[in-house]
């Protein structure tokens, strides 16, 4: 049975019954000549079992093992940060509640015990919920008001004297109003033009309102921000449209339309008035 032999020489591979003393085709002695041997099937090294890690099925079953094991752990960080990040929003509320009470400063555990002593009650109105506090012995009323700004969605609490006259102070927050300008309804500033500022007109509507800075003509109009028209028409929209929602306790009080110069001495009716009504609903 002929052979095969590969001449080093030249590179050809040629057929021969044993080893030739010359290739046939450049004539290079024995010495240069190998002979070519056929693995057999049973010397064929064997198939690797399992996945090919070259192939398109690992690459595929990888990548969506991996994308399991991933969304498992965000979902186990998500679920053990849960209370954590609940007690961060209702602390945060807290907060803003008590900077419309003009209370700022405070930090961590002294936001929770500091809200704790200033809110006396939590009350409903219509499925609206709103606040009693005590400040310095001061009765005062928060009420939480929601609106829209130029690019998202607006909130913020109103606080109001006992006799629901004037507003004691505010807090307003934003989704994502622009930096500079819209933005800085969140900014104490502006926040504090509220303070003191009548809730109702002559008329004893509820007036109270945010106008185009420098166009203020009355003293329930607020100065809004310079360079954010449709952020201060949100506002005001706001606080109008909020305060009207708990008209029926603020219109309640008889001193709201009362002319000017009767309004001490109303004040105490207004009060018993007021909280009749509040421990009615």
């Amino acid at each position: 049975m002929a052979k095969k032999f590969k001449c080093n020489i030249c590179g050809q591979t040629f057929e021969a019954d044993s080893m030739p003393d010359k290739c046939p085709i450049c004539m290079a002695d024995s010495s240069n000549i190998e002979e070519v041997v056929e693995a057999s099937a049973e010397n064929k090294p064997a198939k690797k079992k399992g996945l090919d890690t070259n192939s398109n099925v690992y690459t595929i079953v990888y990548a969506a093992v991996m994308v399991i094991i991933v969304a498992f752990l965000l979902a186990f960080v998500s679920s053990s940060l849960k209370d954590i990040q609940e007690a961060n929003v209702l602390r945060d509320t807290k907060n803003q509640i008590l900077l419309s009470l003009n209370i700022e400063g405070l930090e961590g555990q002294a936001i929770d015990d500091k809200y704790a002593e200033v809110i006396t009650s939590e009350k409903e109105l219509n499925g609206n919920k709103y606040y009693m506090a005590n400040v310095d012995g001061a009765v005062k009323y928060v009420f939480p008001v929601k609106g829209r700004g130029l690019w998202g969605g607006l909130w913020g609490y109103l606080s109001v004297d006992e006799d629901m006259l004037h507003t004691f102070g505010a807090y307003f927050g934003h989704e994502s109003e622009t930096a500079g300008l819209g933005a800085r309804i969140n900014e104490r500033w502006f926040q504090q033009q509220f303070t003191g500022a009548p809730i109702f007109d002559a008329e004893g509507n509820i007036a109270l309102t945010v106008v185009k800075a420098g166009a203020k003509s009355a003293d329930y109009e607020i100065d809004g921000v310079t360079g954010a028209t449709l952020t201060s028409n949100g506002v005001a929209a706001m606080v109008n449209g909020g305060l009207n929602v708990f008209g029926d306790i603020i219109k309640v009080a008889p001193c709201a339309s009362a002319p000017e110069a009767e309004v001490e001495e109303v004040a105490a009716e207004c009060a018993d008035s007021l909280q009749a009504e509040v421990e009615n609903n």
